[in-house]
């Protein structure tokens, strides 16, 4: 592969010693043991339909063979003898065969095109559903069109280990191996002679499917970027049509879309170098035929029907051979699937362990830091020694600059990671020994960036409860002033949003983010910027809705507007990873410290006349509200 396919490709680790042909070696077979059994467990969950379709396969093969045993009669007896009343048996057992043949090819295709279609759909939703499963880590360093590709592209492959490829391949060897029994009685020295020459052709394609895999692993992995690069693409073709970046776009997947081709192009050079030995195969056994056969015929050792007869079970031997090119670069192709399916499903899932868990009943929301630190990258800390106390029903605001860890830090809260060091607690017992799912069901979180499904505008609100009534649905609209906009649309709730909310706002996705919330009933809310995408009049609006949401519930709130997180009763300061104060708004503006020069920074004057001594003090949110008034709108 090109230095600029591997960027496309995502390899796997390799061994420390990369150039220890032991250690691959080692590593090579115990993953084709992995994927024999995976292989062998595919087949497995098919097995009553295989088995139906195995006499079926034998019927239909032994049909087959019926036709050239018909002709050294034709041609010996009838013809050669004058015995013209066994022409009729013989084309009354011909025709018999006939149709014996296709009718048993036809039920087998069904049988076994509908196992393979069925195990095709259950591999994608084993996978699918494993991905979901998966911690957010994963999804940050993998690309969604890769997973995509994986969920769909590699599963198809399967279809030659369950469907017509396999059987085929087992159906024509065991034709072969019928036809070559036939073969030793019509003649010997002609037989070996072929199974010599088959010998020799089947060491090429074991090179030769050798070869293939990696190929195919590599197609499937360039294959992947490729869809995923097109996807983030198309998912953000404002930006792209914005900075004019049509042709970066466009010569990016030219590069992936050419390391694709590369690949496709080696490979076909192997399967039709392949192709190729398979066709001077069957010219050299037909020359070898045309003289040792004509030699026998002559010498009395073979009769004309029998060079004939051996001719046609002949292609009986070789046509299977031929086939294994065609059904074994499928197979490898199948392999080079499940390989790549088999890397995601060995990713442990988050809740791996939450059977060993005990239940935990109902949560309070009393959330505490201990000593926290964490890190992406290694050596590279990004929190640092966070410690903190949160009761039940208490509002803590995280504000601080750009990297200061605040979305970090909820990301720790909403257990989408977990520390490198310290403890998170939950009602006082550690958010390592609750079961997610438990947990996150008391969880709401409305994020900076609200993502909403292409539905209907009700189903999105719906999704933080699936089993709450049309009624309660809408209240929580109503509270998010989501109603305000919705009964303005076509077909009101009912109206469908599109791909990620695009028919809607910036500010009503919003709202319908914060309904979504509401509706979920959590004891612990995160709101990550929560008005950020709301004009002045909106962000009025909503405030109240917000207070009602909070009510009773631990809340965590970012914001860099700071006049929205006055009334929280703990705001932590953060620079660098670590809190650098704490207390609430009017606490921390008479300290002077950074809060007051962040807030300084918004509304000016202001604070000033509040933390100097001896001057007035002003009510700071009328005051705020006249100096950052502005003509910003809830723009789409």
């Amino acid at each position: 592969m090109t230095s600029r396919g591997r960027r496309w490709a995502t390899h796997s680790e390799k061994p420390a010693d990369s150039g220890d042909k032991a250690i691959r070696k080692k590593l090579d077979r115990k993953r084709l043991k992995v994927l024999l059994a995976e292989a062998g467990s595919i087949v497995y969950r098919s097995r009553r339909r295989l088995l139906l379709g195995l006499p079926l396969m034998l019927v239909n093969r032994l049909a087959g063979i019926v036709l050239p045993g018909t002709t050294k009669l034709l041609i010996d007896d009838v013809i050669g003898k004058g015995n013209y009343d066994l022409l009729w048996k013989i084309a009354v057992v011909a025709a018999l065969a006939a149709v014996i043949d296709a009718s048993s090819g036809f039920a087998l295709a069904q049988i076994l095109g509908i196992a393979a279609q069925r195990s095709i759909t259950s591999l994608r939703l084993r996978i699918q559903q494993h991905l979901q499963r998966l911690p957010v880590r994963y999804f940050d360093s993998t690309k969604t069109g890769a997973l995509i590709s994986r969920v769909m592209n590699d599963a198809e492959g399967i279809r030659n280990l369950v469907g017509t490829g396999l059987v085929n391949l087992f159906g024509g060897l065991i034709t072969a191996m019928v036809a070559i029994a036939i073969l030793f009685y019509l003649s010997t020295r002609l037989t070996l002679m072929v199974i010599g020459v088959l010998t020799v052709f089947g060491a090429v394609l074991l090179w030769a499917f050798k070869k293939l895999r990696p190929l195919f692993k590599a197609r499937g992995e360039i294959n992947s970027a490729v869809m995923g690069r097109l996807s983030e693409g198309l998912s953000g073709i404002r930006v792209i049509k914005a900075y004019r970046a049509e042709r970066r776009e466009a010569r990016l997947f030219a590069e992936g879309a050419h390391d694709l081709l590369r690949n496709v192009m080696g490979t076909m050079k192997t399967v039709s170098a392949v192709g190729s030995i398979s066709t001077l195969l069957v010219g050299t056994i037909g020359v070898a035929i045309l003289i040792v056969g004509g030699r026998e015929v002559l010498a009395g050792r073979l009769t004309v029907g029998g060079l004939i007869s051996f001719t046609l079970y002949l292609a009986l031997v070789v046509a299977p051979v031929v086939q294994i090119v065609s059904i074994g670069s499928q197979l490898s192709e199948a392999f080079a699937g499940l390989e790549r399916m088999r890397e995601v499903l060995d990713e442990p899932t988050e809740d791996a362990d939450d059977a060993s868990k005990p239940s935990v009943p109902g949560f309070e929301g009393h959330v505490s830091f201990d000593n926290v630190f964490f890190e992406y990258t290694k050596d590279l800390p990004v929190l640092s020694g966070i410690s903190f106390d949160a009761p039940a029903g208490s509002s803590t605001a995280l504000v601080g600059s750009s990297g200061s860890g605040k979305s970090t830090l909820i990301s720790l809260i909403a257990a989408f990671h977990r520390p490198v060091s310290g403890s998170i607690k939950v009602d006082g017992r550690d958010l390592e020994t609750l079961r997610l799912s438990e947990y996150r069901r008391n969880l709401g979180i409305v994020l900076q960036d609200p993502f909403l499904f292409g539905g209907t505008l009700i189903d999105n609100i719906a999704l933080g409860n699936r089993g709450a009534s049309r009624a309660e649905l809408e209240r929580a609209a109503a509270i998010a002033h989501v109603a305000d906009f919705a009964n303005a649309l076509p077909d009101g709730y009912e109206t469908i949003v599109g791909e990620r909310g695009v028919k809607l706002s910036g500010g009503q996705k919003q709202r319908v983010a914060i309904a979504r919330a509401i509706v979920a009933d959590p004891r612990i809310l995160i709101l990550d910027e929560a008005t950020s995408s709301l004009d002045s009049e909106s962000e009025s609006l909503i405030q109240e809705g917000l207070a009602i949401l909070m009510k009773g519930r631990t809340t965590f709130v970012i914001a860099h507007r700071l006049s929205t997180v006055r009334n929280v009763d703990t705001i932590l300061v953060l620079e660098g990873g670590r809190i650098v104060e704490r207390g609430n708004h009017s606490a921390l503006l008479a300290a002077g410290g950074r809060y007051a020069t962040l807030y300084q920074k918004q509304y000016g004057a202001a604070v000033n006349r509040y933390i100097n001594p001896g001057e007035e003090i002003r009510d700071f949110e009328k005051e705020a509200a006249l100096i950052t008034a502005s003509p910003e709108k809830n723009g789409r």
